[in-house]
């Protein structure tokens, strides 16, 4: 199926890592011209591997999302390097580092960090792309959310609040955007094994008590078999192909959509 993306550019937020560099590395497969957004020192080694992998013009940005005129900077050079910009995919994102059922394992200072990256992130991002999307009546946006920030997720409340907001704010900009010919979506995975998944279970380990203790291994597995229906893990590359998809013109009439790539862990009815 040919999505039609040959030639467009791309910003991938959170490039460098998980999701992000599985979202990266889709578009750039289809041929799509990708500037990797992140925080992360390893972001120019990154998009240097895919760009000698895909013979695709690649990018490294290093920026903070957090930061309104970093990504302000970031959008310069951006559309100077690679042009005006087609697609954003926001995959940025932190956990607080705590695990937190009970909630009062958390202070109300462990809020403050993820709530900037996760949400006043995305609003910088938003605020930064759509004015370029608005003057060519076209173009897409997708936010990276999490199942978390539709069941109340006890595991880390910080980051299940903040992945409420992303999907609530998208559905926001979907509505403001759809007359300009923009369309903006959220993806949610489920169980994915990133370096925040991981993060989760080092949190929850640390404690635990001794006799409690799990492996990742043992941890996760317990997990899935007690939460997913289709019994796996799911894959930053099967996230990465949700993404890409409705980032095309495959998908010209979705937009406020959430959607779950979590192998059934989240049904409505």
């Amino acid at each position: 199926m040919d999505l039609n993306l040959r030639g467009r550019v791309a910003v991938v937020t959170g490039g460098a890592s998980g999701i992000g560099r599985a979202v990266a590395r889709a578009f750039a497969a289809e041929g799509a011209h990708v500037a990797l957004w992140d925080l992360n020192d390893e972001v120019g080694v990154e998009s240097n591997r895919l760009g000698a992998e895909f013979s695709a013009p690649v990018m490294g940005v290093p920026v903070d999302v957090a930061d309104e005129a970093a990504v302000d900077l970031a959008l310069a050079r951006t559309v100077a390097e690679l042009g005006p910009i087609d697609h954003l995919v926001h995959a940025a994102a932190i956990g607080s580092g705590k695990f937190g059922f009970p909630f009062t394992n958390l202070r109300p200072s462990d809020w403050a960090r993820v709530l900037n990256v996760n949400v006043i992130g995305m609003a910088n991002v938003a605020h930064a792309l759509a004015p370029v999307m608005i003057e060519r009546k076209s173009g897409t946006m997708v936010f990276v959310a999490s199942v978390a920030g539709q069941i109340g997720s006890q595991t880390d409340p910080p980051y299940s609040a903040s992945k409420a907001a992303n999907i609530n704010f998208a559905q926001c900009l979907a509505k403001d955007l759809a007359s300009h010919g923009v369309r903006v979506n959220t993806v949610c995975p489920g169980m994915v094994q990133t370096p925040l998944n991981r993060s989760v279970w080092q949190a929850w380990h640390d404690q635990a008590s001794p006799a409690d203790r799990l492996s990742y291994d043992e941890w996760s597995d317990r997990k899935i078999r007690a939460v997913v229906p289709l019994g796996r893990w799911q894959t930053a590359e099967a996230v990465a192909d949700m993404i890409v998809f409705l980032s095309s013109d495959r998908t010209a009439h979705v937009t406020g959509q959430t959607i779950n790539v979590d192998g059934g862990f989240v049904m409505h009815w």
